[in-house]
């Protein structure tokens, strides 16, 4: 490299390169072009509605939906025009109503039968027009799950009321109420729910046509598991009444029933020890009485 010459070629001595402008699909200078004006509101407010509606839809449908409590039969725990918000989801990955639990549910048989019908506000319409709530046309009822597949329930006298023979105590009851109500539509009662139904009754148990009153049904009072539409996990509205809904504390201990073989084995585990081994006992008694054989 010989002396003052620069180590850079002229090319790359940093001056801008002549560019040629780019033009567009049309032959037009792009650069010439005006900016793109932004869609306007109203234009994309369709868009915005239909996109809303949909998510609505599948919230709706696979998520959680808002119901209004239309009676006073779940006192105190819900009270009439409580919202409460019902979890959809899980019953899709197979979950099961349980005892305990506040579920909601299609009329399974005319329970409803000469209820007059509700008569929702303006925002229950909307809602109901977007999906997020029921329409005053579906016919659904919310009670608490006391019985499932294969539990034995009873209601003795004022109660307590029992499942598998063991006492509820529920703090959850209307105040003044009994457990038990003492009447013959069906007060006094002793049930076994068969596999794929539950039995459900309300906390305010003497104003509350659940399973005990509809034991004339097609399902003896039953509910069909197919027929719950999810659990009511948080009372939404209004504000001040705010809070979730937990199983109770009465559902804790142990409510099922032992089958008979497993009974069987545990109040007398000798006897079946004594029956098993007995007959190989007798066999080898009777082996050792038995003369040996001359050897010929």
């Amino acid at each position: 490299m010989t002396p003052g010459t620069s180590e850079f070629s002229a090319a790359d001595d940093g001056a801008p390169e002549d560019r040629q402008p780019q033009t567009g699909s049309d032959g037009t200078d792009e650069a010439a072009r005006p900016p793109k004006k932004p869609r306007s509101f109203w234009k994309e407010l369709p868009i915005l509605i239909g996109i809303a509606l949909v998510l609505a839809l599948l919230i709706k449908t696979f998520l959680v939906q808002a119901f209004s409590i239309p009676s006073d039969s779940m006192q105190n725990t819900l009270q009439q025009g409580d919202r409460v918000l019902v979890d959809k989801l899980t019953p899709w990955f197979g979950s099961e109503p349980e005892r305990g639990e506040v579920v909601v549910f299609h009329d399974p048989d005319n329970w409803l039968a000469g209820e007059p019908a509700p008569n929702p506000n303006a925002v229950q319409k909307v809602l109901s027009w977007i999906g997020l709530m029921p329409s005053a046309e579906e016919k659904d009822l919310i009670k608490r799950v006391i019985g499932v597949g294969g539990d034995t329930i009873q209601c003795k006298g004022t109660g307590p009321l029992t499942v598998n023979g063991k006492a509820l105590n529920e703090p959850y009851v209307y105040p003044g109420n009994t457990p038990c109500s003492q009447d013959d539509q069906g007060g006094q009662f002793k049930v076994t729910v068969p596999k794929g139904y539950i039995w459900v009754m309300g906390d305010h148990r003497q104003n509350s046509r659940d399973s005990r009153y509809n034991q004339s049904d097609k399902n003896h009072g039953m509910v069909p598991v197919d027929k719950v539409v999810g659990r009511a996990i948080v009372k939404a509205w209004p504000i001040n009444r705010w809070g979730t809904l937990p199983v109770p504390d009465t559902f804790d201990q142990s409510l099922d029933q032992k089958s008979s073989a497993s009974a069987s084995l545990s109040v007398a585990p000798g006897g079946v020890a004594v029956a098993a081994v007995l007959p190989v006992a007798v066999w080898r008694r009777r082996r050792a009485d038995r003369p040996e054989s001359k050897k010929q």
